[in-house]
């Protein structure tokens, strides 16, 4: 009789074979100083290499692809020394860390563009919303379409920081392609309006991201590499017309690079829970599968159970617990996060949340 796979299954991701199945998920902190890590990103990382694979923060491939104040870079010699520190600091306490690659696209300001200038997109079409910059937040621009000649130096770009990532001695790399960032803007129809080969069919509009995959992959080979996508995602002024021909096309696409896995963010609780997940992913796409987006304990080992994914990305009980599988395997309480401490800050509700064995200590009198 075959045993039940769970959270603390032990699972091979690619060449690597991990400890559990929990994923510390990507999480924007913004707390870069200068676009660059600083000590304090050891401290937060190594705290939390008892997960099975840590993704870090959305990391920008150039200077075009920041869109946040204080997020970091992989695209200087300054930024790939200071993320060397992070890894040797993941690796001291046994951790795996995978880089996640960035690129903003339209969601940016000229305030955070080289020399003031528009951000890119696909196409001219200016998103809902604002921007984070660092004279606070802005309304969101139009921004400028990419010209066709210019799109093979995007590509260079993920090439480029890929190669970065392997210096500064990351584990792998994901290549962000959700949540309204230029792969994902190029993905879908409502913001790529485009008429050349880059825009209209599935095809079209599955080629960058496509190309990108191919240049990362020669870089650091196919099992080292991950592609974070959000089907059924809103976020940033994002939709699609017809989403289950776009991801189909694209699994069937992706299948042939042998990749370390898909990760997927899931519908989000209150959305159509029909819409595009890991359940229709997994009809298609023939490799290994990461789901985000709000899971507890219970609820991860129920969707492992079922076979719908094999790994589970944790966010928001990462950040408040650096232990958390300890405290997930001992059914121990949690801590409860500071969501006002998210975005920005110093250390405090950075590295100051306490873990299991410290509260366990017995008070001196």
């Amino acid at each position: 009789m075959t045993a039940q796979i769970d959270l603390f299954t032990p699972v091979q991701l690619g060449r690597y074979l991990l400890a559990n199945r929990m994923v510390m998920a990507p999480l924007t902190r913004n707390r870069a100083t200068g676009n660059v890590p600083q000590p304090v990103h050891q401290i937060y990382y190594s705290q939390r290499a008892s997960a099975g694979l840590i993704i870090t923060e959305a990391t920008q491939v150039s200077p075009q692809g920041v869109g946040y104040a204080d997020t970091p870079g992989i695209h200087s010699e300054v930024q790939v020394a200071a993320w060397q520190k992070v890894t040797a600091a993941v690796h001291r306490k046994g951790g795996r860390i995978f880089l996640q690659l960035w690129h903003v696209g339209r969601i940016s300001h000229p305030a955070l563009q080289p020399a003031g200038a528009l951000p890119v997109a696909p196409s001219a079409i200016k998103p809902e919303g604002e921007a984070m910059t660092y004279e606070g937040m802005q309304p969101f621009v139009t921004p400028r379409a990419l010209e066709t000649e210019e799109i093979s130096g995007v590509v260079e770009q993920y090439r480029q920081g890929a190669k970065n990532a392997l210096a500064a001695g990351f584990d792998g790399v994901e290549i962000h392609s959700a949540n309204g960032y230029l792969l994902d803007q190029f993905l879908r129809d409502g913001a790529n309006q485009r008429r050349d080969r880059y825009g209209g069919s599935v095809e079209n509009r599955a080629r960058l991201l496509l190309e990108v995959t191919a240049a990362v992959v020669e870089v650091w080979g196919s099992d080292r590499v991950g592609i974070r996508l959000s089907p059924s995602g809103s976020f940033n002024d994002m939709s699609d017309s017809n989403p289950e021909a776009l991801y189909r096309y694209l699994a069937e696409q992706l299948n042939g690079f042998n990749l370390s896995y898909l990760h997927i963010i899931e519908p989000r609780p209150g959305e159509d829970q029909s819409a595009i997940g890991t359940g229709y992913l997994r009809q298609v796409y023939s490799g290994t599968l990461i789901a985000a987006d709000g899971y507890d304990k219970a609820k991860g080992n129920q969707v492992l159970a079922d076979g719908q994914a094999d790994l589970i990305a944790y966010g928001r009980l990462f950040i408040a617990n650096p232990d958390l599988p300890e405290r997930f395997k001992l059914d121990a309480p949690l801590n409860q996060y500071h969501r006002s401490t998210f975005y920005g800050g110093d250390e405090h509700g950075y590295i100051d949340y306490p873990f299991l064995a410290d509260s366990l200590k017995p008070s001196l009198m």
